[in-house]
């Protein structure tokens, strides 16, 4: 599962107009922090405080013009100001990505975006031959949670303080996590499981997600 260039992104994923996605490089590092900090600083203490230190987009990240990594980020531009980034995992073994973050500057959300992006990705994720999405998502805004189901992930449950977050100033605690997903494969890929090999408690919760 190859990484899209910038020129194949902008096929992929058509965002709203204005809006464009740019190849990421070292030069790009500082100021992607740096706005991050502004945008969300919360995002410290939790699995998403990487990309607020430089060391982890050098040791982690794709970087254009380097060798490839499992994590890759994008920055979003409107004009020539930085309003966003996208940044997802591939997992080569299983052919999934996993859409590690999001961010919009707060003077660009509601511009559609968030959705664009997400709706774009599987265009990537098809592209790059990966058969299944999934994303992990905060409780505590609202937000989040309308954009995937407005792009038709599915909700599997949820993480018990799988992830830490400042609940308010100075406070850090375990938090739940909503588990989204979605299949870029047809139905008859899926080998479903059999009846015989649940408990009925594990039936029980496979029946209520997946009546259909």
């Amino acid at each position: 599962m190859k990484w899209p260039t910038a020129e194949q992104l902008a096929m992929l994923m058509p965002l709203p107009p204005g809006y464009r996605m740019r190849s990421f490089d070292r030069n790009a590092i500082g100021p992607l922090v740096t706005a991050l900090k502004r945008w969300h600083p919360h995002v410290s203490a939790g699995v998403s405080g990487g990309y607020l230190r430089e060391e982890f987009y050098e040791s982690k990240v794709c970087l254009h013009g380097e060798t490839e990594t499992d994590v890759f980020v994008v920055p979003i531009h409107f004009g020539d100001e930085l309003v966003g980034m996208w940044s997802i995992e591939r997992e080569e073994d299983s052919l999934a990505l996993y859409g590690r973050l999001i961010i919009i500057a707060p003077e660009h959300r509601g511009s559609g975006l968030a959705v664009g992006v997400l709706v774009g990705s599987e265009h990537v994720g098809r592209a790059m031959g990966a058969e299944f999405m999934y994303v992990l998502t905060t409780l505590k805004h609202l937000y989040a949670q309308q954009a995937l189901e407005r792009a038709d992930y599915r909700l599997l449950g949820f993480f018990p303080g799988f992830d830490r977050e400042e609940v308010e100033p100075g406070v850090v605690k375990r938090v739940y996590q909503a588990v989204y997903a979605k299949l870029l494969v047809s139905a008859d890929c899926i080998h479903l499981p059999e009846v015989r090999n649940m408990t009925p408690r594990t039936r029980q919760i496979f029946e209520l997600l997946f009546a259909d």
